[in-house]
Order: C-alpha cells, then sequence, then structure tokens
C-alpha cells in the first residue's frame, strides 16, 4: 500500500451510492485517516474485469449483480486473475451460507432490499474492511517503508518541476544559484569536518548525515518560488518531510514493555510511533499537493 487508497467498486446500481453521497462518506473516512482515496466505481462485469489488477487495496461488489451474473462468477473469476486483494460481496438477500470460506473474501447480508439501510450497512461494512487494511498496513516496518518510498517521489517531482522550469525559462539566475548553493555546501563541510579534527570532536561527524541531494533541490524551489512571487511552502516541506525522513532512515527498531514496536533515532531522542507516522503521512499529502500546485503554476 502506499498513500493512495485505492478501490474497485462493482455494482448495477453503482450510481445510487454515488447521488447520495454514500461514497464521499468512504472517501472521507480514508481522508481522515491521511490517505488519499482512489474509488473507482463501475456497473458492468465486462468494465471491472477490464479494470483488476494488484493495485487495488480492495474490492467491493454486489453479490447479485442481475439475472445471469453473480458472485460466484466474479470470485472464479478474480481468483484465476492471482488477484488476492481484500473483497467485500454483499447481497440484501440471504442466500451465501455456501460461500464463507473464500480466502481474503467477506459477505455481508445487509436483510434490507429497499431504501438507504441496505447501503448504510454496505457502508460500514465497507469503512470496516478498509480500517482493517489500514491496520495490517501500518505495522512500524512497514511504515517506514512506506515514508521513505513516498519521500522519494516528492524528491523526483522536485527534480522534474527543476528540470522543466530551467528548460522553458533559461533562468541565468536561478542557475548561478545552484553552483554557489553547491560551493558553498561543500565549503561549509570542509571547514566544519576540519574543525571537528583539530577539536577532536568525531561525534560531530558521525551524527551529521549528508543532506544534500533533497536539500539542495528544495532550496532551489525556494528561489524559483520567490523569482515567481508565489507563496514559498519549502522552509516547512524542509522541516516536516525532508528533515523527518533523514530522522527515520537512521532510526532502529525497538519493542516497548507491551510488547508495541517502534522505531527510535537516539541521536535525536525521537520516536516513530503510530501517532507521529500518521502526522508525516499528513505532511507528506500536504506538500505534495503543493508540488503539484506549484508543477501547474509554472505551466500555465
Amino acid at each position: 500500500m502506499k498513500l493512495e487508497y485505492k478501490i474497485l467498486w462493482l455494482d448495477d446500481k453503482i450510481n445510487e451510492f454515488i447521488e447520495d453521497g454514500f461514497i464521499e462518506e468512504v472517501e472521507q473516512h480514508l481522508f481522515d485517516n491521511n490517505f488519499i482515496p482512489n474509488i473507482i466505481t463501475v456497473s458492468k462485469t465486462k468494465d471491472f474485469f477490464d479494470k483488476i489488477d494488484f493495485s487495488y487495496d480492495l474490492i467491493l461488489t454486489d453479490y447479485h449483480l442481475n439475472n445471469d451474473e453473480n458472485g460466484e462468477k466474479v470470485i472464479k473469476q478474480l481468483r484465476e486473475t492471482s488477484v488476492m486483494t481484500e473483497v467485500l460481496f454483499y447481497t440484501a438477500k440471504a442466500d451465501l451460507t455456501d460461500a464463507k470460506k473464500v480466502d481474503r473474501v467477506s459477505f455481508l447480508e445487509t436483510g434490507r432490499k429497499v431504501g438507504n439501510e441496505h447501503i448504510e450497512n454496505v457502508i460500514e461494512k465497507a469503512i470496516e474492511l478498509i480500517d482493517l487494511t489500514i491496520r495490517k498496513f501500518q505495522h512500524i516496518v512497514t511504515m517506514r517503508g512506506m515514508i521513505m518510498h513516498e519521500t522519494s517521489v516528492l524528491d523526483e517531482l522536485a527534480f522534474d518541476i527543476i528540470t522543466d522550469y530551467l528548460t522553458k525559462t533559461d533562468n541565468a539566475d536561478i542557475k548561478n544559484s545552484i553552483f554557489d548553493e553547491i560551493i558553498s555546501f561543500y565549503e561549509r563541510k570542509f571547514n566544519a569536518v576540519t574543525k571537528f579534527k583539530k577539536n577532536a570532536r568525531i561525534d560531530k561527524v558521525i551524527n551529521d548525515p549528508l543532506l544534500f541531494s533533497f536539500s539542495q533541490r528544495a532550496n532551489t524551489l525556494s528561489s524559483i518560488i520567490n523569482q515567481n512571487g508565489f507563496d514559498n511552502f519549502i522552509d516547512d516541506f524542509k522541516n516536516s518531510v525532508i528533515k523527518v525522513r533523514n530522522q527515520f532512515a537512521h532510526a532502529v527498531l525497538e519493542k516497548g514493555k507491551e510488547g508495541n514496536e517502534f522505531f527510535r533515532n537516539k541521536s535525536e531522542d525521537i520516536i516513530f510511533d503510530d501517532n507521529l507516522c500518521k502526522k508525516i503521512r499528513e505532511n507528506i499529502i500536504k506538500h505534495k499537493n503543493n508540488l503539484d500546485k506549484l508543477k501547474e503554476q509554472l505551466e500555465k
């Protein structure tokens, strides 16, 4: 799983879910958990199987789609594709007694054939499964991998914005600022290490991670933003994403007295637990939106 939580939803009456705002309710639940919802809706099994792949975190489908299609056929075809995503089949009828032993497939009989109560029950179960998949995903080791990946994606996005900007504008000031920043960076590093060696402060060296790549790109973006008169978000970006990524990268896995696992950066005394990881996801999403907006502004 990445920050995007992807759902494929099959129902021949999917418009009832859309028009009454129930899909928006699921989207909001994902937003509240600091994930980006991507819910793809279809009303025909052909469209469903045209879209199915390994990228979905959850699949939702009505068990009784029409007179000649049913959940058993969908399950069979789904597993033949080797897709093992969590699946929820739901129905207003009560005829699923022989279909409850399929791996990673859940079944829901609402017992309600009309009205919103059937849909509300489906949404409640869907949210329950979303929370289950999130809990599985949120093991702290998996979470660190996701955070490393997503911040690397932002790094590449920053690089793309800079290269596109320089290709289109041939801005000498920005180019010179990159050269000057790199020269200044290595001069500071050289002078600092020379001083540390003179004072036998090896601790200052081993606790100073090399921040060049991501930070230098962020500094260049800051110059571009200032030249174009946009709102500058780079200081917050560097503190809440780049700095935290580097701190997390140098943290080690530990286990608490109650058996809970977390990462600790001992040199800076930072504990990366579930709450901090949720805040990190929130910041990554915020600055992904900021970078996307900046790219759009520069392309106008």
